[in-house]
């Protein structure tokens, strides 16, 4: 393995690190432990003293700072190692976009006051918005890795125009079963409760918050963008030889140990620790995914150098 390729699974590794970070700040209420001041915290640019909430958020920031850090690093290596317009450059490009995109978000969130305790609908928004760039940018990050890894070049394969629509419907599909779980896991750290029936009483409940009634609708979601993944990362296999269908059935297991996850964090009332690994295992899902269909799209050829 080299450089070019170390430091892009190393990217993929601490971009993962990054989310679930992120979502131990949104768990346990320290979005706004640095105040409203971004970059800096508390009005200064690395206070040493600090209640829990100013440490959970300044170790986000932190390692979100090394992230734009290694992805510059990992886009420069990739203008050295690869011709223009190779799909690797091409991916270390989005990556660094992506990276840009998700400072802005991060620091709309703070100096909107979209953090800590606000229970107003345009959180909803802003969660949304800051859920798809990530996933948008850990696809990107692993494309390029992924890629990267490959002992060959790629090239295009012959896809069908339903196969496409497909994927991209797929794809919509687990974005928003990802938003919708954002946007439960937003309602679970403002509205939390102690069991299962007082979680179902308060979503069922016309004067419960739209957070709370929210809720509901991320199982229903979940089940119906699981079993279409299923499908179509089977169909997709078809014909295509062992490496995709070894993939495929890699989705399979993981859709329904997501499913089961699922089941699980609702029965114990989404403890922190689950959430953290229900996501986890969302990110892998969504990882599984991105490399599944860039393999449909493309076929192994001769090895090259990087």
């Amino acid at each position: 393995m080299n450089r070019f390729t170390r430091t892009a699974w190393a990217a993929v590794g601490l971009t993962v690190f990054v989310i679930l970070w992120g979502a131990v700040v949104r768990a346990t209420g320290s979005g706004a432990g640095c105040g409203n001041d971004w970059p800096t915290c508390n009005g200064g640019a690395l206070p040493l003293t600090g209640s829990s909430d100013t440490i959970i958020e300044l170790v986000h920031r932190l390692t979100s700072a090394a992230l734009g850090l290694v992805i510059v690093y990992l886009l420069i290596l990739a203008v050295r190692s690869f011709p223009s317009r190779h799909r690797v450059r091409l991916a270390a490009w989005a990556t660094l976009g992506l990276v840009v995109v998700e400072s802005l978000i991060g620091a709309g969130l703070v100096l909107f006051e979209q953090t800590g305790d606000f229970e107003g609908v345009s959180r909803a928004y802003w969660q949304a918005g800051h859920f798809t760039n990530t996933m948008l940018l850990l696809a990107a990050v692993t494309l390029t890795a992924w890629w990267a890894s490959a002992s060959y070049s790629t090239e295009a394969r012959s896809t069908t125009r339903r196969e496409k629509w497909m994927i991209v419907g797929v794809g919509a599909a687990m974005l928003a079963v990802g938003v919708s779980g954002a946007i439960a896991a937003l309602g679970d750290t403002l509205f939390p409760v102690d069991s299962f029936l007082e979680g179902l009483e308060r979503e069922l409940s016309a004067a419960g918050h739209l957070f709370e009634r929210l809720r509901v609708w991320h199982p229903v979601i979940a089940v119906g963008a699981g079993f279409s993944a299923l499908w179509v990362s089977n169909r997709l296999a078809e014909n295509r030889g062992e490496r995709i269908s070894r993939m495929a059935r890699t989705v399979t297991v993981i859709v329904f140990g997501q499913l089961a996850l699922g089941v699980v964090n609702v029965l114990l009332a989404a403890p922190v620790w689950m959430q953290l690994v229900h996501l986890l295992v969302a990110d892998v899902l969504w990882m599984s995914l991105v490399v599944l269909a860039a393999d449909v799209f493309t076929v192994a050829r001769d090895k090259v150098s990087a």
